[in-house]
């Protein structure tokens, strides 16, 4: 009698990405970004996901948001988006997650946090790679200290740790640290003028950059978010 093989695993991720109501969102920002503030949070986001939807393996990207402003600016760019059920970053994640198995239940699933402006997708391509090697991985902040993506195989618990000191959170839930080379653009969330700074030095997505340069021409000190 022959052995029934088991169901093929997609090497493609759905990536959950959690977006802020904007009137909460990048508040160590606003007085860099003054009255753009929540107009730059909408660019970070559509940078990110316009990013990782070019990804080769990203088959696609789920969304987890309430904000009547940043909804449809994502979904007009590819997202699927899923109303937050206003419970805390996690929660979010793991209702995305949830949404992600039942349109893919064969596929991998990823976090990514939204504030990534400068994404390249083939540094996240990379990161992919690596992370489909476990069970559950993660990949630490340019800090070190957070988190920017974190991702299980087909059939593996969604158990996320985000917020504060998630890097420590997450080797503690045994998931996989990833160390890898070229994939600053992954780690650079922002929440600061500092992060701002150096995710332009790595070059940030159009919209990111076109809000920023608005800032900087309506700046009546001549200031930028580059230069705060």
């Amino acid at each position: 009698m022959l052995k029934a093989m088991p169901a093929p695993q997609s090497s493609a991720w759905t990536l959950v990405v959690p977006v802020k109501t904007l009137v909460a969102a990048k508040t160590r920002l606003s007085r860099a970004a003054g009255p753009h503030r929540a107009a730059l949070a909408v660019a970070f986001a559509c940078d990110t996901v316009e990013a990782a939807l070019a990804c080769a393996t990203v088959a696609r990207v789920v969304v987890v948001t309430s904000d009547p402003v940043a909804a449809p600016a994502l979904a007009g760019i590819g997202a699927h988006v899923v109303g937050d059920p206003e419970a805390g970053l996690n929660a979010a994640l793991r209702h995305g997650a949830t949404e992600a198995v039942r349109l893919a239940p064969a596929g991998s699933v990823g976090a990514l946090q939204a504030d990534l402006p400068a994404l390249r997708p083939a540094e996240l391509a990379l990161v992919l790679a690596a992370a489909g090697e476990f069970d559950q991985a993660f990949l630490p902040d340019a800090a070190e200290i957070g988190t920017t993506f974190y991702g299980v195989r087909p059939g593996v618990p969604f158990t996320p740790g985000f917020g504060g000191e998630s890097r420590e959170r997450h080797l503690r839930y045994g998931a996989k640290e990833l160390c890898l080379e070229g994939v600053a653009s992954v780690r650079r969330d922002v929440d600061t003028p500092d992060d701002l700074r150096s995710a332009l030095s790595l070059g940030v997505g159009p919209r990111t950059l076109a809000v920023v340069e608005k800032i900087e021409r309506e700046s009546p000190a001549g200031g930028t978010p580059s230069s705060s």
